[in-house]
């Protein structure tokens, strides 16, 4: 596409989609992961009220990036209005959601957004600062919103132990899929990258799912999961890469896999 081609086709993106629907497509999937995942091994109904906060909080960090984008540019436009609207409304939702969880299911199911929230945060300074795609913020965001899981499973009243493991597996899953699919991207644009951040990060996948299963051993399936996915990455990054939109929803079906794996593990 050409500059104009991009230029008209923003122009043609209504103002609220643009305001408050997130243009990257990976963060929904990595959102779904940790929801889908605690309602199949701790379902209930307000385990289901906070995967949809969580959705909610996902929608929200797009219309409050652009106000704090605009505040710091020292403008007000009439987008800014319209994502300031959104804001209040999805923190009201968010606040009601919170509030209905407090009361039904007390107040253990924090703990995990309190730990993520440094990350969270770390990962919404460097998009404010238009760095969002740098690897620290995409790890931190990524292990950040897998807390999801554990939230889900506090909340329905399971252990501590299986809240941690279940968050460690799919953060383990982030950990090794950001770093292969960064060398594979910088291979599609005709960049030379070594593979030696992607081994790494399978090796650190791999070490991160045996702590998983040191702290419930539920998770041994999951681990399995992670142990096979990094012996394919390996294999992977050193093959021709595939197109970007391949390549996308290729990882979107291991992180279901993923989480139907370690799934199964626990309620088999």
């Amino acid at each position: 596409m050409t500059v104009a081609d991009v230029s008209a086709s923003a122009s043609e993106r209504p103002m609220w989609r643009a305001v408050a629907v997130p243009s990257e497509h990976g963060g929904w999937g990595l959102t779904l992961e940790p929801v889908l995942l605690g309602l199949l091994i701790a379902p209930s109904m307000v385990g289901a009220m906070l995967g949809v906060g969580a959705f909610v909080a996902f929608l929200l960090r797009t219309p409050l990036k652009l106000i704090v984008i605009e505040i710091r540019r020292k403008r007000w436009l009439s987008r800014s209005q319209l994502a300031t609207k959104f804001v209040i409304g999805e923190l009201l939702v968010l606040a009601l959601i919170a509030s209905v969880a407090l009361r039904a299911a007390g107040w253990s199911w924090l703990l995990p957004v309190v730990i993520a929230a440094p990350l969270v945060g770390v990962e919404f300074w460097f998009d404010v600062h238009s760095r969002g795609r740098r690897l620290v913020p995409e790890l931190c965001g990524s292990v950040g919103i897998a807390s999801v899981v554990s939230v889900i499973v506090l909340a329905s009243g399971n252990s501590f132990g299986l809240a941690i493991g279940a968050w460690m597996v799919l953060s383990a899953r982030a950990v090794g899929a950001i770093p292969f699919i960064r060398v594979q991207i910088a291979r599609l644009r005709g960049t030379s990258e070594s593979t030696q951040l992607s081994d790494a990060a399978q090796a650190v996948a791999v070490a991160m799912g045996v702590a998983a299963v040191v702290i419930d051993r539920q998770m041994l399936a999951g681990f399995i999961g992670l142990l096979a996915l990094a012996l394919l990455q390996l294999v992977w990054v050193r093959k021709a890469p595939l197109p970007a939109k391949t390549l996308g929803l290729r990882q979107m079906v291991l992180g279901v896999g993923i989480v139907a794996v370690t799934a199964a593990g626990v309620l088999l």
